[in-house]
Formats: C-alpha cells, sequence, structure tokens
C-alpha cells in the first residue's frame, strides 16, 4: 500500500452579499433622492426669481445624478457636476448618463476639478448637498467656497446648501435604518467640542450578516446654522432663507420657509442664499 500525502483541501471562501455589492448604488438607495431635490430646487427658484431656472451647477456631485435628473425637466436646461473623485463621476456616467437621451447627455458636462477654484460662470442654481461643503473646518475656507459660488451665479442666481442639527448631533452614535434588502447604519464615530471636527461613517449590513464597513468616510467641521447664514452674507450674498419641514405632526415633509426651527434630537434644514 503506498503512502500518499494527503494535500488539504482549500477552503472556499462562500460569496456574501456585501462582497457583491455595489456601495455607490447603495448610497443612491439609502440616502439620495434626486428627483425631490430637483422639484425644492426647480420650484424656490422660480418662486423667488419669477422665472424658471436652466442652468445648474451641482459642486461635490459626486454620480451625477441630480445633474442627470436636472436636464430630464426641459429641453432648455443644462448641468455642470463637478467634483475631486473621478471614479465616481465614471461610474455615475455609466449608471445615469449613458441612460439619458442623446440630446440630454449633450446637455451634461462633469468636470474633475476643486469647487473653491473651478469657475463655471452664469450659473442660475449652484448646489452643495449632503452637507459635502463641511469638509471645509476652517472659517476661511469655508468663505473662499462661498465667494467662488457667488461669482459662478447668474445676476439673480440661487446657492442651494443643506445642514442638519439638533443634540443627536453631537453626540457619538450610531442609527441604523432598513431599507429592504439592507440596513443603512449612520455612524457618529467621534465629535470634538473645541475644535468642531466630527467624523462620520457609513456602513452597510446584509441579510447574510455580511457588512461592508465604513463604505464611506466623512471628515467634516459640525457647522451650525447662524454660522453657515453669516459666512453667507459675509461673502457678498444679498440674502439667505432657510427652510424645514413644519413641526406640526399633521402637515406635509416638504420643506417650506421657517424663521425658527425649536429644539429637537435631529432635523434638516435647506439653505438658500440669493445673489
Amino acid at each position: 500500500m503506498r503512502n500518499i500525502e494527503e494535500k488539504p483541501k482549500r477552503r472556499v471562501k462562500k460569496k456574501t452579499l456585501a462582497s457583491s455589492a455595489d456601495r455607490h448604488e447603495l448610497y443612491e438607495l439609502a440616502v439620495q433622492c434626486a428627483e425631490a431635490e430637483v422639484d425644492f430646487v426647480d420650484d424656490e427658484f422660480e418662486s423667488l426669481r419669477g422665472r424658471k431656472a436652466r442652468f445648474l451647477k451641482e459642486d461635490f456631485c459626486g454620480s451625477a445624478q441630480v445633474c442627470s435628473e436636472w436636464v430630464t425637466r426641459r429641453s432648455s436646461n443644462q448641468a455642470i457636476g463637478v467634483d475631486l473623485d473621478n471614479d465616481v463621476m465614471t461610474w455615475g456616467t455609466d449608471r445615469h448618463i449613458s441612460n439619458l437621451q442623446a440630446a440630454q447627455k449633450k446637455r451634461v458636462k462633469l468636470v474633475c476639478e476643486n469647487v473653491l477654484t473651478q469657475s463655471s460662470l452664469g450659473q442660475d442654481i449652484i448646489l452643495a448637498m449632503n452637507f459635502s461643503y463641511w469638509i471645509f473646518k476652517q472659517r476661511s475656507t469655508l468663505k473662499k467656497y462661498f465667494k467662488q459660488a457667488l461669482k459662478n451665479l447668474s445676476s439673480d442666481g440661487v446657492f442651494f446648501l443643506d445642514c442638519f442639527g439638533g443634540s443627536d448631533s453631537y453626540r457619538v452614535t450610531k442609527e441604523k435604518t432598513d431599507i429592504g434588502d439592507f440596513k443603512y447604519i449612520w455612524d457618529q464615530a467621534s465629535y470634538n467640542a473645541v475644535t468642531g471636527d466630527f467624523q462620520c461613517y457609513i456602513h452597510f449590513q446584509f441579510p447574510d450578516r455580511s457588512k461592508i464597513q465604513k463604505a464611506f468616510s466623512y471628515d467634516w467641521r459640525l457647522w451650525s446654522l447662524p454660522e453657515i447664514q453669516e459666512v453667507l452674507l459675509e461673502s457678498g450674498f444679498s440674502d439667505v432663507r432657510v427652510y424645514a419641514q413644519p413641526g406640526d405632526e399633521d402637515a406635509s415633509e416638504e420643506m417650506v420657509p421657517v424663521r425658527q426651527i425649536d429644539p429637537d434630537l435631529a432635523w434638516i434644514a435647506y439653505i438658500a442664499a440669493l445673489k
């Protein structure tokens, strides 16, 4: 009888839901609603300026989903998306822009540049959503960005931003939301009250218990709503409006102009800065 050296069996790694998931797709499903965003800025611009907007610039555009949505609304609409992450813009081109009609594709331009210096003059609307501008931690840098946005606007243009706050904003905490096929986890990992430094992550969890840890990482400053308004006005904007959901339980979920947001655990607001 021959002695045969048995080879160890190779363990085949079991494929998990996390390993086959697309983090950009998960982000859009969990966080972003381009249709609602465009609805708001389109309607509010017309309400503020008495005309329809044509030219939209999406700063920190990521996958440029909002740009793609904008050019589908009217044949006269044009969009520019600006971001430093060429990989996510390439993903967005494949996912969103490639599905547009030929004429719509011609009205979208994506630029891999820094929003602090990128020049696209004559924009009716400029967007800085998903709290992306919080990456600017110094007041001087934030002011530089706001001044560049002002420069890029048309004579009656409007700069739209968003902001969140509330007592929960200052806590180290995790919030889990069931999206259906996966769970979205918002992780506020640390906050420094001295500097305002705010470290957050997005994780995704799946029914097979697999996870994508730190799918997205955010090293921000937690800016307050009064600070943002002050810097906008110091940068040269003529007026600043704040929008939030009404506090009444029976009220609609639409954002409406407000002059007060009551103390709460968490709130989200839109800001419109008028040139």
